[in-house]
C-alpha cells in the first residue's frame, strides 16, 4: 500500500489507533520484537515472580534505577507529534498504547488509553498508595548511595543489566506510608490489563470506522484482540509496521515502513 492510499483512507475515515513499541524506537527506546531485537534474549520480569520473590523485586529495581533517568529523558520523535496532529486535525478519535513511556502525552496527544499503565507512577501493593516514579528515585539513591555511577545499555522496559555483586548489596525502599511492596504502575508479563481498561479501549474501537495500527507486532493478545475487534465489525485494518505482525492476515491495507517516516507524510498530506 503506498502512502496516499492510506492518507485517503484516513481522510475518509475516523480512525482509532493502537501504538506498540515501534513508535518509540526512533526515541531511543529499543522493542521486544523489531527487526534489530527480535532475536535478542530477553527475560522480563514475570508478575507472579515480583510479587512472591524479594529477589526479584530488587532486580527488577535495580535494574529500574539505572535506566531510569534515561528512559525518563526520552522525547516525543516525529511519529508521536504527528499523531497528535492527526487527533487536533480532527481525523484521529481516540489512541490506545501498548507503550509505558507516556511520550503520546508529551507530544499532545489528548485522548490516550495507556493500556499497559506508565512507568513515571508506582503503587503500593498493600495499601495502594500511588506516587511518582522520580519520588521513588530518590529514595533508591538515598538507601543506595554511589548506585547510579553503574552503567548499562537501556532495555525495552527501560531498565539496564546489572552484574550480580552490585545487586547483592541494593536495598529496595518500602512503601512510605505501609512499609508495602511497591511496584511500577505497569502491567508486568503474566498480569491482566484492568478489566474497565480493555472496556474503554474496545469502546474507542467500536466508535471508530478505521483502525490504524503503528509500530506493533500484535504478538500478545492484549493488542491483537483489537484488530480483531476490527476484523469482527467490518471495518478496515491498516497497519504500518517494520516486520510481519500477527494480524497481517487481517489487514485490509498494510504499509512496511518506520512509523515517524510514515506518519510525518500522512500528517503532512493531510494538513
Amino acid at each position: 500500500m503506498q502512502i496516499d492510499a492510506l492518507a485517503e483512507l484516513l481522510f475518509r475515515k475516523r480512525a482509532a489507533v493502537l501504538t506498540g513499541a515501534g513508535c518509540s524506537t526512533e526515541s531511543g527506546i529499543p522493542d521486544y520484537r523489531g527487526p534489530e531485537t527480535k532475536h535478542k534474549l530477553r527475560r522480563p520480569v514475570q508478575y507472579q515472580e515480583f510479587v512472591k520473590r524479594p529477589e526479584a523485586r530488587k532486580r527488577y529495581w535495580a535494574r529500574s534505577t539505572l535506566g531510569w533517568p534515561k528512559f525518563r529523558a526520552a522525547t516525543p520523535n516525529a511519529g508521536h507529534r504527528a499523531l497528535a496532529q492527526l487527533e487536533n486535525a480532527g481525523l484521529v478519535e481516540g489512541l490506545i498504547t501498548q507503550n509505558v513511556d507516556r511520550l503520546h502525552h508529551k507530544a499532545g496527544s489528548r485522548e490516550v488509553i495507556e493500556l499497559h499503565g506508565n512507568l513515571g507512577e508506582t503503587r503500593c501493593l498493600g495499601c495502594g498508595l500511588r506516587d511518582s516514579r522520580d519520588a521513588l528515585q530518590a529514595r533508591i539513591l538515598d538507601l543506595n548511595p554511589g548506585f547510579a555511577h553503574e552503567t548499562g545499555t537501556i532495555a525495552p522496559d527501560g531498565d539496564v543489566d546489572v552484574e550480580d555483586a552490585a545487586l547483592e548489596r541494593f536495598l529496595v525502599p518500602p512503601c512510605s506510608a505501609c512499609g508495602g511492596v511497591l511496584k511500577p504502575d505497569v502491567v508486568l508479563f503474566g498480569e491482566s490489563v484492568p478489566a474497565p481498561r480493555v472496556e474503554r479501549a474496545f469502546a474507542q474501537v467500536d466508535a471508530a470506522d478505521l483502525l490504524l495500527v503503528v509500530g506493533s507486532s500484535l504478538t500478545v493478545y492484549s493488542g491483537y484482540r483489537f484488530a480483531v475487534r476490527a476484523r469482527e465489525r467490518g471495518i478496515p485494518l491498516a497497519i504500518v509496521n517494520l516486520g510481519e505482525t500477527r494480524a497481517d492476515d487481517l489487514a485490509t491495507h498494510r504499509l512496511e515502513e518506520r512509523s515517524g517516516a510514515a506518519l510525518s507524510q500522512l500528517a503532512a498530506l493531510l494538513a
